[in-house]
């Protein structure tokens, strides 16, 4: 037993020894940017396809920012690879999670064959989920046209000794680029929640998630473009190239496996799908009906966030104040939402003050992370107590089923995903922010900030659309203030007393979880 002893308190010593030295050796340990530095291209009236379908439009809107909102995946999916393919000068694409998927592959194809007609592609990663990608981002890294960085990267790039480099750098390796972003020829942007894979786009064969982006042209996308360079040429974008030796698949033969998919019986079902969406209809029929404003303007945090300690550079505090100055009405999407203290004061003063407050989040059988739901549960009823309104999403799985995927801290099972809110049907945000300690203080986040009262509605219809009782479940208190939840949805509406399509082993890890020190890490 003494011997166990000693071998555990060498263990503890040593891990708290890699903890330290990663403490105080953060700067040193952390891969150098080597990359050299570069812009967004300058814009041409003329040169690209793009232009010269967006300038004479534009031309008749001057100073205004044209938006179309994406809640469909098939039309957030054409609008990626559509832009792409139009394009005729640049690419700048920057992700948090990049999948190796069937629409990874084909966007990832699209990319490369605009980098074939002498587009310049600029690929932005952050590097907590590329694990296992170094060998095909490589060999996309050798084309002379596309160039491919990666955030905040480990040295290590897989195994124990990238476990261990976590162990070490825990503190600085903690924060992360949530943003998205995917601009074309510096004419076309699409922001908001959708990173890139089967399950934002409607393509997954279980489940998919409700996500929400804004595609947008004019003045806004110079913003994007200048957002984008901050972080490009930033201490924390370093070229994949200078990480790895790792000996890249054959780029020939990488493109070959991807032209035969695209060629392939599920891909072609899938691009039929897209082909048939409305918004794809609506752009060959030259119908598409933008809302135009020039109060529509693209955010984000610094690139080294946690090395900037003035906050009112943050987009936490711009979003604070957003929501801070509700008259009538403030509603919030927020897949991941954990309000701590403070969120919980502002939305109960806003409540006492006669504004209406309502949130809707993942239910517990909906939401991917236990631990979120752990920390959100915790304010739940003081937030129904001060008259918030909550609603719960649905699991979209059969009951039975409900959130298998699920797991402690993460996995690809949760169904909603759209992060934004509306004020006053007046203003509002579409973009990656959630309300939870990790976007206010850890990870970057990006997203786009309006104030237009026609944009403003169709968010909150949006809204309206999650809330529906087909949807999502009414959390409410009863006379004797406990938690129940409404599904309206039945016939006749039936009343329950527990988190809706959960076992008693998930309720009870999800309670445990919620009392574990960790909200600052959610």
């Amino acid at each position: 037993m003494t011997r166990v002893k000693r071998i555990l308190a060498w263990g503890a010593f040593a891990l708290s020894l890699m903890i330290v030295s990663g403490i105080f050796l953060a700067d040193y340990l952390t891969p150098p940017a080597t990359g050299t530095p570069s812009t967004a291209l300058p814009l041409h009236p003329t040169q690209t396809v793009l232009d010269r379908e967006l300038v004479p439009l534009l031309a008749r809107h001057p100073g205004q920012t044209g938006a179309l909102m994406l809640p469909d995946g098939l039309d957030a999916f054409a609008a990626r690879a559509m832009s792409a393919r139009r394009a005729g000068r640049s690419l700048d694409l920057q992700y948090y999670i990049w999948h190796d998927d069937l629409t990874g592959r084909l966007l990832g194809r699209e990319a490369y064959l605009a980098a074939q007609r002498g587009v310049r592609v600029r690929m932005l990663i952050d590097d907590m989920n590329a694990e296992g990608l170094d060998s095909k981002l490589l060999a996309l890294d050798q084309h002379e046209n596309i160039e491919i960085r990666v955030y905040n990267p480990f040295r290590n790039r897989k195994g124990l000794w990238r476990l261990l480099e976590l162990a070490q750098r825990v503190f600085s390796v903690n924060h992360r680029m949530h943003n998205k972003a995917w601009i074309a020829d510096g004419r076309v942007a699409v922001v908001g929640g959708r990173n890139i894979g089967e399950e934002y786009f409607d393509a997954a064969v279980e489940m998919n998630f409700r996500d929400l982006d804004l595609l947008l042209f004019g003045p806004a996308v110079g913003e994007a473009s200048e957002i984008f360079d901050r972080y490009w040429n930033s201490a924390a974008a370093v070229p994949l190239s200078a990480l790895t030796r790792k000996y890249p698949r054959e780029l020939k033969f990488l493109i070959d496996d991807a032209r035969r998919e695209a060629k392939g019986e599920h891909a072609q079902r899938y691009l039929q799908r897209v082909d048939a969406s409305e918004k794809v209809r609506n752009y060959l029929s030259q119908t598409l009906q933008p809302f135009w404003s020039d109060r529509i303007h693209v955010v984000a945090d610094p690139p080294l966030k946690w090395k900037d300690s003035d906050r009112k550079d943050w987009l936490a505090q711009r979003i604070h104040d957003e929501l801070g100055d509700a008259r009538r009405k403030a509603l919030v999407i927020s897949p991941y939402f954990v309000p701590g203290p403070t969120v919980t004061a502002d939305f109960l003063r806003l409540s006492r003050d006669g504004v209406e407050v309502g949130v809707i989040t993942n239910s517990l059988a909906a939401n991917d992370v236990f631990a979120v739901h752990g920390g959100y549960s915790k304010y739940r009823e003081d937030l129904l107590r001060g008259g918030v309104r909550l609603y719960e999403l649905r699991a979209q799985a059969r009951s039975g089923q409900a959130g298998s995927g699920a797991s402690m801290f993460g996995s690809s099972g949760a169904s909603l995903h759209t992060k934004a809110f509306v004020v006053d049907d007046e203003r509002g945000f579409v973009g990656s922010f959630n309300l939870d300690p990790r976007s206010i203080d850890l990870n970057t986040e990006m997203g786009v900030i309006f104030e237009d009262a026609g944009l403003a509605v169709a968010l909150r219809n949006e809204y309206l659309r999650l809330a529906s009782p087909e949807l999502s479940y009414w959390v409410f208190l009863n006379g004797e203030g406990d938690l129940r939840w409404l599904d309206r949805a039945h016939k006749p509406p039936m009343l329950l007393d527990r988190e809706p399509d959960t076992s008693a082993a998930k309720r009870a890890l999800t309670r445990a979880i919620g009392w574990l020190p960790i909200e600052s890490q959610l």
